[in-house]
């Protein structure tokens, strides 16, 4: 804040004021950032032990046209990091979707 008022205006001890001005000002107080540890403990991540258990499904869409293809499926198996990306479209389905993940993966 002191560099804010430094810009246009300068008188000897400016930077004491503000700082002064700022610790008796009730909304600076409000508004300061907390530096209070966090109330709940942090929570390791469990331990993946089989493979294609854990899967993170994601669609790429509103890409152009291809073979009447427009969307990308995304499936990414997070213990050993391998993704399959295979085509489809943004007007797919559920049961589509099914279809695709049964012959694709």
């Amino acid at each position: 804040m002191t560099e804010l008022v430094a810009r246009n205006h300068w008188w000897p001890g400016v930077k004491r004021n503000v700082e002064k001005y700022m610790d008796s000002y009730d909304l600076c107080q409000r508004m300061k950032n907390q530096t209070e540890i966090p109330v709940e403990k942090l929570m390791e991540n469990e331990v993946l032990e089989k493979l294609w258990t854990y899967l993170t499904v994601e669609f790429i869409t509103k890409l152009p046209l291809v073979a009447e293809k427009d969307a990308i499926l995304v499936v990414y198996n997070r213990l050993s990091k391998i993704a399959h990306f295979v085509a489809a479209t943004e007007e797919i389905l559920m049961e589509g979707l099914m279809w695709l993940f049964r012959d694709n993966m």
